[in-house]
This record gives C-alpha cells, sequence and structure tokens, in this order.
C-alpha cells in the first residue's frame, strides 16, 4: 500500500486560455478501487497523463507507484499488423497465453488477435487491449473509459474483474460499472475537487442533498441581502436629507434652531453615512459568501429539439433482412425483422460485430446520407418511408477540426443556437475559440449531439451517442428525450439509459 499526494497542482496546455488545475492538492491511496468522475474537458485523462510522466507542470506529484495506463496508442503501422505481432510493442514483457486467458475472461475468441487490427470492430479492439492490459501484474491501473464500445456481455466481464482487483483508478461514466467496482470517488467539481468513500450512488445522493442545502442556503443569503439594499437606501436617504437641512432655515418657522445647530447636524450625517458603509461592507461580504455557495452547483439546463411529424406512421419497414459487404464470404446477419413507427424508441442490442452499425449505414445509405459509401449485398425487404429525414450521430468523433464558427458553417447550423446547446452541456466559452482537435473526446462527442438536437427530423438515428458523455450530460440527454419522445433507432450499451429511453429492445 502507497499513497499519491499531489499538492499545489498547477497545469495548462502551451498556448490554451486557461488552467486544467489550479493549486490542487489532495491525496489518493493505491489500495483503493478509486473512480474518477466529473463534466467532460474538467482533465481527467489529463490528471492520468500528468501520473505517467507525460507534462511538465508546476507543483508536485509524489508516489513510488509503477503505472499502467488504457487505452494503448496503437500505431497506423501496428493496424495494419495482427494484436499478437504488436502486444509485446505496447506492453513490455506480455505473454500471448495470458492475453488469450483475459480474452476467455471478456467473453471473447482468441481468434480476434490474429486478424488484421483495423478489420476489428472498435468493441473487439477494445477487448484485446483491456486483455493486454489485465495481462499484468503488480501495476497501479490508469483506466481510461474502458467500455465504450463493449457490448453488455463484455461490460459485465469487466465489471467482475474490476470487482475482484484493487488498485486502479477508473475514469467512466457508466453508472452500474462505477457502482459495482469502486469504493472511493474522486470528483472534479466545477471549482474544487474532493475525495469521498463510496460508490457512484452513495457520492450522487450525498451530492443531491449537498446541493439542496446549498440552494436553501442561498435563498436565505438573497433575502438578507435584499434587507440589507433596503436598509442601506434608507439610510442614505436619510443621510441625503438631513444633510441639506445643515444650510439656511426660517428663524420664524424653526424659531427653536440657531447656528450651531449645523454641526450637530453634520455630526448625526456623519453617522449615517457610516452606517450606510457598514451596511455595504456586510453586503460585500453576503455576496461574496453567496457565490462561494454556488461555485460547485451543479443544475443543468433542459435540452430542447425540434421534431418533424412525417405523414406516414411506419418510417421504416425490415423484414426477413440478409445484409453482406461485398467482397466478402459471409453475411454480418441474415433473417433480421424489425418496423419503426413514429413515437417509438428502438434500441438495437447485440454482441460487438454482430452488425448494429452495418444496419444502421445501409438505411442511411438507402436516405441517401453522405459518407455511407460502402457497397452491399441485401436479401429480403428494407423500406424507407418516401422524404424521411434523418439526424445522424456517428459513434466515431475522427475528423473533427477546426473551431465552432467553420464547423457550423460547414453543417449549415445557426451558430448562436449551436453555441447555446453547448453551453447547456456544460461548455466553457473559452472552449468555442479552439480547434476541435483539441477537444476532449466527451466535448467532440457533445459536438456531434448538439448538431443533432439542432437538426429537425423525422428520425433521429444515434450510434453509441453515450461514449465518453459525462454523468450529468446523461441526465441532461435523458430527460430531453423522455419529455420530447422523439423516434429514434439508437445503439448504446449504458443499461441505465436503454431502460429509461427504449420502448423496445430489438435483438440482431
Amino acid at each position: 500500500m502507497a499513497q499519491i499526494s499531489v499538492n499545489n497542482l498547477t497545469f495548462y496546455y502551451e498556448g490554451s486560455f486557461d488552467n486544467i488545475f489550479e493549486n490542487v492538492s489532495f491525496s489518493i491511496d493505491t489500495n483503493w478501487k478509486l473512480g474518477f468522475i466529473g463534466r467532460n474537458g474538467k482533465g481527467k485523462t489529463t490528471f492520468l497523463n500528468l501520473l505517467l510522466g507525460k507534462y511538465l507542470y508546476k507543483g508536485s506529484i509524489d508516489t513510488t507507484t509503477k503505472f499502467d495506463y488504457f487505452p494503448y496508442q496503437i500505431t497506423e503501422c501496428q493496424m495494419q499488423l495482427s494484436a499478437a505481432d504488436f502486444i509485446e510493442e505496447i506492453k513490455a514483457g506480455c505473454e500471448p497465453w495470458r492475453v488469450i486467458c483475459e480474452l476467455t475472461e471478456l467473453g471473447e475468441s482468441a481468434e480476434i488477435l490474429y486478424r488484421p487490427y483495423q478489420t476489428l470492430s472498435p468493441g473487439e479492439r477494445t477487448k484485446i487491449l483491456l486483455a493486454v492490459l489485465f495481462s499484468g501484474e503488480n501495476d497501479f491501473l490508469l483506466i481510461d473509459e474502458p467500455t465504450n464500445h463493449l457490448d453488455r456481455a463484455a461490460r459485465e466481464n469487466v465489471k467482475r474483474y474490476l470487482a475482484s482487483k484493487k488498485g486502479f483508478i477508473l475514469v467512466s461514466h457508466d453508472r452500474d460499472l462505477l457502482d459495482a467496482c469502486i469504493d472511493h470517488v474522486l470528483v472534479l467539481n466545477r471549482k474544487t475537487i474532493e475525495v469521498q468513500s463510496g460508490n457512484f450512488s452513495s457520492w450522487w445522493e450525498n451530492k443531491q442533498r449537498q446541493d439542496r442545502f446549498v440552494i436553501a442556503e442561498n435563498e436565505k443569503h438573497r433575502r438578507e441581502i435584499k434587507k440589507l439594499k433596503q436598509a442601506a437606501m434608507r439610510t442614505s436617504e436619510w443621510a441625503d436629507k438631513n444633510e441639506r437641512t445643515k444650510i439656511g432655515f426660517d428663524p420664524i418657522k424653526e424659531h427653536d434652531r440657531c447656528l450651531s445647530t449645523r454641526a450637530f447636524i453634520g455630526a448625526k450625517t456623519k453617522k449615517m453615512q457610516s452606517r450606510v458603509k457598514q451596511i455595504e461592507k456586510r453586503l460585500g461580504r453576503e455576496i461574496e459568501e453567496k457565490e462561494g455557495l454556488l461555485e460547485d452547483l451543479e443544475q443543468p439546463v433542459d435540452l430542447k429539439l425540434i421534431q418533424l411529424v412525417h405523414h406516414k406512421n411506419m418510417l421504416i419497414n425490415i423484414k426477413d433482412y440478409s445484409l453482406q459487404y461485398t467482397g466478402t464470404d459471409n453475411p454480418v446477419f441474415t433473417d433480421f425483422t424489425v418496423t419503426i413507427n413514429q413515437g417509438e424508441r428502438i434500441a438495437l442490442q447485440g454482441d460487438n460485430g454482430c452488425g448494429k452499425s452495418t444496419l444502421i449505414k445501409m438505411i442511411l445509405q438507402k436516405i441517401g446520407f453522405r459518407d455511407t459509401n460502402t457497397t452491399f449485398l441485401e436479401e429480403g425487404i428494407c423500406e424507407i418511408a418516401a422524404g424521411l429525414v434523418v439526424s445522424y450521430v456517428h459513434q466515431d468523433t475522427a475528423g473533427l477540426k477546426g473551431d465552432v464558427a467553420a464547423f457550423c458553417k460547414e453543417h449549415n447550423l445557426e451558430q448562436h443556437l449551436f453555441c447555446a446547446i453547448l453551453r447547456q452541456l456544460g461548455f466553457e466559452r473559452v472552449q468555442f475559440l479552439k480547434d476541435m482537435e483539441t477537444y476532449s473526446e466527451g466535448q467532440k462527442k457533445k459536438v456531434l449531439l448538439a448538431a443533432s438536437l439542432l437538426t429537425p427530423a423525422h428520425l433521429y438515428i444515434w450510434d453509441e451517442p453515450l461514449n465518453y458523455i459525462d454523468v450529468f450530460s446523461r441526465m441532461q440527454i435523458e430527460k430531453l428525450l423522455l419529455e420530447y419522445q422523439p423516434t429514434m433507432l439508437f445503439v448504446e450499451h449504458d443499461i441505465r439509459f436503454c431502460k429509461k429511453i427504449a420502448t423496445r429492445i430489438v435483438p440482431l
């Protein structure tokens, strides 16, 4: 057991407008199973990289611990090879037989180790990298979003594995995974950092209780501030009125007054003005205290979307459908049947590689959607309603570049509305001036979601929309979809999200 002590840590990226961390101090135990929680872009992945010594920083991080980090970086050259050919390059001393054992634990065949890496699905790639990570011993693991792209069975296997292990920092927004695996949380709040024992649910319950207390205290401060302002105004008015009576008086009407009264009035006015200054100082303290209370309060803003109404109730009809990539020997899937009617929110579920994203590509291609040039061989019925307008969120964020203004121009979006949605999803204004290539993966995904929400459509097709998205934004999106009830076809492995949102779950 060892300690990781962080003292007065300050860090910012070169050329950036703002600090990621500023004078941050805390300690964690390497025996803990620590969940790392925070809004996208707050610095979770950055902190893991600081532990690995990748960046220069001010302050100190003291530890004797040896770290291993997930996900490993795969080069373009390695993408052309099978994983078996390069696993020792990404983790020194990694033995293939250990990786095969871990793949079995993750519910995957050893066969994927020997296929070209670039031909694997995102979920299959994730399983290989997790198997490599878990094959080692005596390392303190820094695990960054391990369940993105993983199917439900693989997520359950990851849960079981992490629940049996001690000594890791887990960055995840999957609430079920955090509840199952961790015994402490490290939380990046809006302005502060806290370490707390317990899992996600216990922390969330404490946070909601704390937020309710803060809101009540804030209301009390508002009332106090209002009273102080009124008292200051009255006293100031009395002082001004009294001051005006110092010079000049009517000896007949004010027979009891003489020239020496002027000094008395001046002293009385000075006392009143002093009281006004004291009230103003107290007012300043109250306002400062109120602002301090609110600095970590999470109050997600309700999102909106505009759904189009189609003249037909059935938007998509798929019956006894089989699909196969041109030039391959085996179909991706066969004899698949589903209908999508207006108002339905259908969740496609199945193992990695079963064809969920392939089906979505085929539907988009029939609608005439851009960037879907893959050729397929198909059998059966796949009918799309004429004039169907689709808003699509891709599971991959690669290719995002340029600033927000350039993105809006390219996609014909109203910039001020687009920025408003991003602000509601937790973006700071300073982010709008940055190149999107510098965004975190969660921020990039929010760009795609914001563009989809701003696009009026009959049908929303979202392919793993919650990958990398923080917990607070997930809750915002859940609330939006339950309120507006758009017609949707989506692929998502977040169990809680599917239970809340899907009107029907269709296995593939």
